[in-house]
């Protein structure tokens, strides 16, 4: 029989984890790195301002100015208002650093420093949504269980409809993303006449956003696809519509903070994942890495709920089914330690949702 794919964290964590998660829905504007301090500068002229002092996600020390004159009524107040999502920060942080000690997945610096700047700029709020790996690391998080996560140095964001942004973002997503203090630039594609659908920071170690959006009518897989209201394009993907349909918010943790983002309903991700392992090259490291992310979330869910589990599988595109049915003796074998996600499998396969 196989190893189980996860193991439950003990109920003790999984309600620190949710006191985490419910901190985070009441944050507004989160720094892009640590959580840093309110400190009082004066300039050239003895003006006293406020500055916000922290470190980056390359670990440089940075300041920002806040407001000034110090001793305005306008100014202490506005330094008052960032010393307390600054204090909360620091605690969600504490609980953090528990919580990644018994297991549970850490984003790297990089990664929440794009994803706080995405959030304060209202993009999970309008409907953006994390995906890939960082995304299944989110989801085996807040479903309380641990398990093999994948180290990547990518963070992909996919778009379903047109975000509807309280602000217009005058510079598009490339401007919100260089307010993380990463020097971002756009990635060129193959085709030098095709517009970048990706962001990367040149040098190592690499780092790079992808934007990603389902493919619709009249349009080709992997092209890219315009999206006005971020002024860039996408790379548009088969199947991908099917994973946007349903999203839920959970916390991504990271050593500087904790940041609520968008990600897809684990059921669907599970489906989804094991339906792209079936569309790569058999036997390749991303194929075997979305088979075993796949199998995990849906053993997961399979054990908490099969009826979930299965009204996902009857959702399924109908094209998409026989990719998954190729891989059902090499699932059914991968849940072997998880009967009730078993049993889920075998009624899906048995009443032709699969």
């Amino acid at each position: 029989m196989s190893k189980p794919l996860f193991t439950a964290h003990k109920a003790a964590l999984t309600t620190l984890y949710a006191d985490v998660d419910q901190s985070t829905a009441g944050l507004g504007e989160l720094s892009v790195g640590t959580a840093g301090s309110v400190l009082e500068r004066s300039n050239a002229n003895g003006t006293r301002f406020y500055a916000h002092q922290y470190y980056d996600a390359e670990g440089k020390k940075r300041e920002r100015y806040i407001a000034g004159p110090a001793g305005e009524a306008e100014a202490d107040q506005r330094a008052a208002e960032m010393r307390d999502p600054i204090a909360a920060s620091k605690g969600l942080v504490q609980s953090a650093r528990l919580l990644v000690r018994e297991g549970y997945y850490l984003a790297d610096s990089r990664t929440y420093a794009a994803l706080a700047a995405l959030h304060n700029h209202g993009l999970f709020a309008a409907g953006a949504v994390l995906l890939g790996s960082h995304a299944y690391g989110v989801l085996v998080n807040h479903l309380g269980v641990r398990a093999a996560v994948y180290e990547t140095r990518d963070v992909d964001i996919g778009r379903n409809e047109p975000l509807v942004l309280k602000s217009p973002l005058e510079e598009g997503i490339l401007g919100a993303l260089l307010t993380s203090d990463l020097r971002l630039v756009e990635t060129p594609r193959i085709n030098v006449r095709e517009p970048s659908t990706s962001f990367m920071k040149p040098g190592a170690p690499p780092f790079q956003v992808d934007l990603l959006t389902p493919v619709r009518r009249n349009q080709k897989p992997f092209e890219p696809v315009g999206i006005p209201e971020l002024k860039a394009h996408a790379t548009g993907l088969p199947y991908l519509g099917y994973l946007l349909a349903e999203t839920q918010y959970a916390t991504i943790i990271a050593r500087e903070g904790a940041c609520r983002v968008r990600v897809p309903v684990p059921e669907r991700m599970a489906w989804h994942k094991l339906l792209v392992a079936g569309l790569r090259a058999t036997q390749s490291s991303k194929s075997r890495k979305d088979f075993e992310q796949g199998c995990v979330l849906l053993a997961v869910v399979g054990e908490l709920d099969g009826d979930v589990v299965m009204e996902a599988a009857a959702r399924l595109p109908a094209a998409a089914r026989s990719k998954i049915l190729k891989q059902a003796a090499q699932i059914e074998k991968r849940l072997e330690p998880h009967p009730r996600a078993l049993d889920a499998l075998r009624l899906s396969l048995k009443t032709g949702y699969l």
